[in-house]
């Protein structure tokens, strides 16, 4: 497996992945302009085929991961855990002094593989994503570099 920066020509294959493994996946366009805004957008491949990619969007001294995914073929693997910590120690080399982000509170996946390196609860934004149903709260996390 290889991490690489993410192209305009990936949009399609990483939203392809985006569709299937998230109930309220982001668009074309997000994807985009997270090319063009400069944040650090990379994907994970093996014989030329993406398994997943993560998108880590840069503050003064904070970045935030916006989104992480891999494709379900590929999943409970350990890729994921290999794509989260390379956005870690990216931000780390970016001299970073943390890295947060936001997990669906049902994502008791997601949530196990951040705690697993070490990251932290820092308190819940009621009703942050949609869901089914209304609304789902959020776990707000946080990794010092």
């Amino acid at each position: 497996m290889i991490l690489r920066d993410m192209t305009e020509g990936d949009i399609d294959s990483v939203l392809s992945i985006e569709q299937k493994v998230h109930s309220h996946p982001w668009t074309r366009g997000n994807f985009n302009d997270s090319l063009t805004s400069g944040y650090v957008c990379k994907v994970a491949e093996m014989e030329e085929q993406i398994m997943g990619y993560a998108i880590l969007m840069q503050g003064v001294d904070d970045a935030e991961l916006l989104d992480i995914a891999i494709a379900a073929p590929y999943q409970r693997r350990g890729l994921g855990r290999v794509l989260l910590k390379a956005m870690l120690m990216r931000a780390r080399e970016l001299g970073k002094k943390r890295v947060v982000l936001e997990v669906r509170k049902s994502s008791v996946a997601a949530v196990a593989l951040y705690q697993a390196v070490q990251f932290d609860e820092m308190g819940v934004r009621r009703d942050y994503y949609p869901a089914k149903n209304g609304r789902e709260d959020a776990i707000l996390m946080e990794w010092k570099c």
